[in-house]
């Protein structure tokens, strides 16, 4: 039986042969597919939503598989940093708790889709849903610091500058700005392709 406690496994920094998502097997590929899916369904999303407005509910509904997928997209790049780390355990939080924030304001639209008060407006345990909403661009502000940590720095600015900006976009429901952002995720989450296609030929 294979050893794989933290002292014998792999130094390998993309986690692509770690015993959670070895390379090649379903939860691996499951990983890697949202690297593509989570930035393309969201650009789909803000782009339905810049123009036919922000309470669509067919972008509503692109909107929260997004943020499944962006979920799973964290998840990914939680397995290419040094699993006893404080930022691998921050990227599994923000993973979490950051799509569910997300997700949220997708069920917001659907909601006032069909002419509901949205939650952002209400208070009480509505107020929840903003401090959740918000850990997703930290998510981002966290991939970019992974990114950066793995030597990949130009994504990594570029996953900053969209971390930052999401609010501004989203919050201010500011359209075109919120496009701008979702390309420039599209492109530096496609360029990390190679660093797990790369994987298991590192050392």
């Amino acid at each position: 039986m294979t050893d794989i406690s933290p002292t014998t496994r792999p130094a390998d920094p993309t986690g692509a042969g770690s015993p959670f998502a070895p390379a090649g097997s379903p939860t691996d590929r499951l990983l890697t597919a949202a690297l593509v899916v989570a930035p393309i369904l969201y650009l789909a999303a803000d782009t339905v939503y810049a123009v036919a407005g922000w309470d669509d509910p067919a972008a509503a509904v692109l909107h929260v598989l997004g943020a499944i997928a962006y979920g799973l997209l964290v998840v990914r790049v939680a397995t290419w940093v040094p699993g006893g780390s404080l930022l691998g355990a921050g990227l599994l939080l923000t993973a979490v708790a950051g799509a569910v924030g997300n997700a949220a304001y997708g069920f917001d639209a659907i909601h006032q889709s069909l002419g509901d008060v949205p939650l952002v407006d209400q208070t009480g345990a509505a107020v929840l849903i903003k401090p959740l909403g918000l850990l997703f661009p930290l998510s981002l502000a966290l991939v970019a610091l992974a990114f950066a940590r793995l030597g990949h720095r130009w994504p990594a600015i570029v996953v900053l500058a969209a971390a930052v900006l999401w609010p501004v976009a989203h919050i201010a429901n500011v359209g075109g700005l919120a496009v701008v952002v979702n390309v420039a995720l599209v492109v530096s989450m496609l360029s990390s392709l190679g660093w797990t296609r790369s994987a298991t030929h590192m050392p």
